[in-house]
């Protein structure tokens, strides 16, 4: 179990997170959703270490997140930041494996290698294990990433809008996945995603965050309705359920227009200049 107990996080008297306690099982994929500077990211980075907490207690398998161990405790996780920009001179398999660097020695061994090459061909990118990654697309680099966490083989897995630059098709490839892997694996899987309709088909729990509170944990068929959507995002939404039971969320624009066809067409003058048939 991975417990947050009491967490105060304050950057620049901005409260990010207040009193926020919650504890994440083995093998469930983790979803936290909410506006935009809510706290999400913040988040996430106060769990991994690099934000310090002003209060409050993050422990995991009976250790206690501490700045002086900071090294120890990250050797649990795979994190894959908002952040995707690649700008080195490394082939994709070489970026791929830095997520075993501490196994890597001057002479690689040839199971690390395959296993790379296996990681790159179940996300489809085996094709691209010689290529440059500097010179791919912003969504092939985000594929890659996460490719590079699920080396790191963690027992916690964190990823920060992990399809923001994916299509549908990869959304699907990253999600599925990642899905599979942590329940096969046992991991804890956290990961902040803006799409609902993502949340709902593959949170095994949604932690909702507003004003950096958390309002709202669980089941997105428990929780996930029109009076959660108009709390946090100020906006009208129908929610109903597929033939599997997963909620689908349509927002409602607000302030439509009256539609042109019941508008009466504007009379328009037409001048004829003088002298001209």
């Amino acid at each position: 179990m991975l417990y947050v107990n009491n967490l105060n996080v304050i950057l620049d008297d901005l409260v990010l997170a207040k009193d926020m306690s919650f504890h994440l099982e083995p093998g469930k994929v983790n979803v936290i959703i909410g506006p935009n500077g809510t706290g999400k990211s913040t988040l996430l980075k106060t769990i991994f270490g690099d934000i310090h907490a002003k209060s409050g207690k993050i422990s995991f398998a009976n250790e206690t997140l501490q700045r002086k161990q900071l090294s120890r405790w990250r050797k649990q996780f795979g994190y894959m930041p908002q952040d995707i920009r690649l700008d080195v001179e490394l082939s994709v398999l070489e970026v791929v494996l830095l997520g075993q660097l501490n196994a890597l020695g001057f002479r690689l061994d040839d199971s690390v290698i395959k296993e790379a090459l296996s990681a790159l061909d179940k996300i489809g990118l085996l094709h691209l294990a010689d290529r440059p990654v500097n010179k791919l697309s912003g969504g092939q680099c985000q594929m890659i990433l996460f490719a590079q966490a699920l080396m790191r083989k963690p027992k916690i897995l964190m990823l920060d809008e992990p399809v923001s630059a994916l299509d549908l098709h990869f959304q699907h490839v990253l999600l599925d996945h990642l899905d599979t892997q942590t329940k096969e694996q046992g991991w804890i899987t956290i990961m902040v995603l803006h799409d609902l309709n993502l949340a709902a088909q593959y949170a095994d729990n949604l932690l909702v965050l507003k004003n950096g509170k958390l309002i709202a944990n669980g089941h997105p068929n428990d929780i996930l309705t029109p009076s959660l959507v108009k709390n946090v995002y100020n906006v009208d939404a129908d929610i109903t359920k597929d033939a599997t039971g997963i909620p689908f969320v349509r927002t409602i624009r607000s302030n439509r227009s009256v539609s042109i066809k019941n508008k009466e067409p504007k009379e328009q003058t037409i001048k004829v200049a003088e002298g001209v048939i």
